[in-house]
């Protein structure tokens, strides 16, 4: 497998990354900074914050799909289908409908339901259902959830065996669950459609409360942690990063789109240092300013 450090890269902003931020204001802040794609949630039942389920919100789908069509700017994933007791897959379609209409190929899931037959049925149902609208459906394993290792969700991929299951790959869950890099490097390349990339602390909490904290707003920009993206990212293949980059205090201090930008250029910078490429040092916050879709440095 090449190196894929050494290849150019293609974004995409994680609506994670800027949590607060409507759908339509996502979507114009990935073109103003500097994307390629834009990963939205389309679907919040069970997590925290606002909803942005574009189903039960006609306005709101209609602002997003003009943003999309006034910027350019492709949506690349959508998320999030929760597995969960209670939760009937079947109750996803029009969001699945939703996503598909506004180019969404990819779809994120992950699961937390105590009963693992279930839970594995409803996995399968959900692909399924998602294969009607040309979609693949990524499984994330996130070390507070029920699959909670890369084992675990390549085990129940396996299980249900339909072909638009994939594995999805977040550079912090990887940490946290003791995934090395050599065990990355096992994975076929036909379960790997995208990674979720960023840093984050290198000390793992055992704390469930602040492991949640981090997940949601206390991740790092690419070298400023302490997991080594490099090293993960360099047993991938070559695919779309979609930086998702949570950090409730740089949003506070940069704003949302300083902080997307911020993202988005560490990255470049950090990937381009990792490949031997040519080394830019870290710019400041009042080192970047925004030109239209570029960004240029001053200094």
């Amino acid at each position: 497998m090449a190196d894929a450090l050494t290849t150019a890269h293609r974004f995409s902003l994680g609506h994670l990354t800027i949590i607060g931020t409507a759908t339509p204001d996502l979507v114009r802040i990935a073109a103003a900074t500097g994307y390629d794609f834009v990963s939205p949630r389309l679907m919040s039942a069970g997590l925290p914050g606002t909803d942005y389920t574009l189903s039960r919100n006609s306005g709101l789908f209609r602002q997003t799909r003009q943003a999309l069509a006034d910027t350019g700017i492709r949506i690349h994933d959508i998320e999030l289908a929760r597995i969960a007791d209670g939760v009937d897959p079947s109750g996803y379609e029009a969001d699945l409908a939703i996503g598909a209409e506004l180019g969404a190929r990819a779809v994120i899931s992950s699961i937390w339901s105590s009963n693992r037959a279930a839970a594995v049925d409803d996995f399968g149902r959900l692909c399924r259902l998602a294969a009607q609208y040309g979609q693949t459906i990524n499984l994330e394993f996130v070390p507070i959830a029920t699959v909670a290792t890369m084992a675990d969700a390549l085990a129940v991929i396996a299980e249900v065996n339909e072909p638009n299951a994939r594995l999805m790959i977040d550079l912090h869950h990887v940490h946290r669950a003791h995934v090395g890099p050599e065990d990355l490097a096992g994975v076929p390349a036909d379960l790997l459609e995208f990674v979720q990339v960023c840093d984050a602390p290198g000390a793992i909490p055992t704390d469930r409360e602040e492991m949640t904290r981090i997940v949601r707003e206390g991740r790092e920009y690419l070298g400023e942690g302490g997991i080594d993206p490099a090293a993960m990212l360099r047993r991938l293949p070559d695919m779309v990063y979609a930086l998702e980059i949570p950090n409730a205090r740089y949003v506070r201090e940069y704003g949302p789109e300083g902080h997307a930008r911020r993202c988005l250029v560490s990255a470049r910078e950090y990937l381009a240092r990792e490949a031997g490429g040519v080394s830019s040092r870290r710019a400041d916050a009042g080192e970047l300013i925004s030109t239209g879709d570029h960004i240029d440095r001053v200094g």
